[in-house]
């Protein structure tokens, strides 16, 4: 979700709201802010991981595996969504953003429930705890280091759509060495972009800070991080686990 609005590119959010307010009262409120974003991304992890392992007990994911046409509609979805809500987000309300993160996160989890199909369940355990690990350090490190993590950005989005076509083009050549390699890349442009994103997430406290766009960018934030953990998961688990 690189391309969702980004408040500091308009002229409707005044970044001098910040000015006067007491530092104790400012990063309180910034840490509020972050803590309501983590805990949004952290509930629609859970979410996801529910719904995949519930529709695996109950043979749901079988069926997907059984009928492409239904596995590449759960595979899509998603990415239609993601472009919708690209285009709709500043005409959509903070409950609106609310709404489609659930369904989002909800659609993710049909799309992941072949995952415990696939691999077994050890590997997916362990990396499940491997990336919320390396998740955590990631943020936090993108969080507090005082180096500006913007001129990465181009690289890293420019290196996930380099990633997708790789993707694409693998699903007609088929080779395993490939796949391990675009798994490989995977995780370090979505490790990348955990600390780039958290950065961004945080730089926008002061110009959403006190105004109506603070729900919106809450809800967002928690989508772009929730994204980076789900692919980093996705990928590191292609790259190092054990299929049944």
């Amino acid at each position: 979700m690189q391309n969702w609005s980004d408040p500091r590119t308009t002229t409707a959010y005044d970044p001098a709201v910040s000015v006067g307010v007491p530092r104790a009262a400012r990063d309180a409120g910034l840490r509020s802010y972050m803590l309501s974003v983590y805990n949004t991304m952290a509930s629609g992890v859970l979410l996801t991981g529910i719904v995949a392992l519930v529709l695996a007990q109950i043979g749901v994911a079988q069926t997907l595996v059984e009928n492409p046409i239904l596995r590449l509609v759960a595979a899509f979805s998603p990415l239609i969504m993601l472009l919708v809500v690209s285009f709709r987000f500043e005409k959509m309300s903070a409950a609106s953003l609310h709404t489609f993160f659930w369904a989002f996160a909800t659609l993710m989890g049909v799309s992941m429930s072949v995952i415990p199909l696939i691999f077994d369940a050890g590997s997916i355990a362990v990396t499940f705890f491997a990336t919320a690990v390396a998740f955590l350090a990631l943020s936090l490190w993108g969080y507090t280091t005082k180096k500006d993590l913007s001129g990465f950005g181009t690289f890293l989005i420019m290196g996930v759509v380099g990633l997708l076509v790789l993707m694409i083009a693998n699903l007609f050549i088929q080779s395993g060495t490939l796949a391990l390699m675009i798994s490989a890349v995977g995780v370090l442009l979505f490790a990348g972009l955990t600390a780039y994103d958290t950065q961004k997430i945080k730089s926008m406290y002061d110009y959403v800070a006190g105004t109506d766009m603070m729900g919106k960018v809450v809800i967002m934030g928690a989508l772009t991080l929730y994204l980076d953990f789900i692919n980093m998961f996705q990928f590191l688990l292609s790259f190092l686990g054990n299929r049944e």
